[in-house]
């Protein structure tokens, strides 16, 4: 995992009609929260909501967030002054927006084209403004190479499980949680899977949609384990009390952050001309070798990216030990 991926680990979901809820936003333990002009807007309240989320940005106290605004899909009337009202209005307190319903390349490469024209118009910085692209249905799924690949400006892929299930006739009414029936396996796997090996083939981070139970911390821990475990950088949250949950899942264990330094700094001085110049080695009762350090890479940057800090340090074998 490269080092300047942007945490995201939790990814709050916010009305962009509700000033009351932006505002609890800026104290909430996340990192990234995205403003929301789509689904969680009616169609009266747009117009209003563009407004309160310029005016959110500009105003500031988002230290340490990634900031985020999700924008109607482009099969609507509202797309086109989505983007134009907010990017214009407040561009350089930007940091991404968010497409969903993407159902082809066609579809980033004309954000990222607006994009280029609004930041010549008002002076922004060309290409700062990064793209989340949301996969919703069958049609994204299956042109999501090409999506991953539709501009340099993507930086996540993300799996919105609600419209998918409607998309593929899906049964049940739990969004991400297994359809009704369905007892042989994960329903899941397949889109989930497919979104990361775009993703990871392109550079990208790998985002997990809602858990819409947000009383059941038990089963969003659960849904939200099956997507870290396969490879996943982060979730959406609807609630504050999914946060805590979705930062430690997608967070490695303190152990396990620490063994994968030491596996980096006792590969590097094996194979240093001073540590013997060895390709494999005995880090305790454990050899490891090349293969052992690119699985440590993920897991450091995992645990660097989140902020962790080493409790257990390598130290360095005497000379001719």
């Amino acid at each position: 995992m490269p080092e300047t991926y942007r945490p995201r680990r939790s990814c709050l979901a916010v009305p962009g009609s509700s000033p009351k809820m932006i505002d609890k936003a800026r104290g909430l333990a996340v990192d990234q929260v995205f403003l929301d002009l789509e689904d969680a807007c009616a169609p009266l309240e747009k117009p209003g909501a563009r407004k309160n989320i310029t005016a959110a940005f500009t105003e500031g106290g988002w230290e340490g967030k990634t900031r985020v605004v999700r924008v109607n899909d482009l099969s609507t009337q509202w797309a086109y002054r989505d983007v134009i009202e907010v990017v214009e209005g407040a561009g350089a307190d930007l940091d991404c927006i968010m497409l969903p319903k993407v159902q082809t390349a066609a579809h980033v490469v004309w954000l990222d084209v607006l994009l280029t024209q609004i930041e010549a118009a008002t002076g922004l910085e060309s290409g700062r403004i990064g793209i989340e692209a949301q996969i919703e249905d069958a049609r994204g799924l299956q042109n999501v190479d090409a999506i991953a690949e539709a501009s340099p400006r993507l930086e996540t892929i993300i799996f919105g499980p609600a419209d998918f299930m409607a998309s593929t006739n899906m049964r049940g009414f739990v969004v991400g949680d297994q359809p009704l029936g369905y007892d042989i396996g994960d329903a899941f796997h397949y889109p989930l899977a497919r979104i990361l090996m775009a993703a990871r083939a392109n550079g990208l981070q790998a985002i997990d949609g809602p858990y819409v139970q947000i009383r059941d911390k038990a089963g969003f821990r659960k849904v939200a384990g099956r997507s870290a475990a396969l490879g996943y950088d982060g979730k959406w949250v609807l609630h504050p009390g999914q946060v805590d949950a979705a930062n430690a899942v997608f967070s490695p264990r303190q152990e396990d952050y620490d063994h994968a330094e030491n596996i980096l700094d006792a590969y590097a001085w094996s194979t240093s001309e001073a540590g013997g110049a060895r390709g494999a080695v005995m880090l305790g009762d454990e050899m490891i070798d090349e293969a052992s350090r690119k699985m440590a890479l993920v897991i450091a940057g995992q645990g660097r990216v989140a902020g962790m800090t080493r409790q257990d340090v390598w130290q360095r074998p005497e000379a001719g030990a």
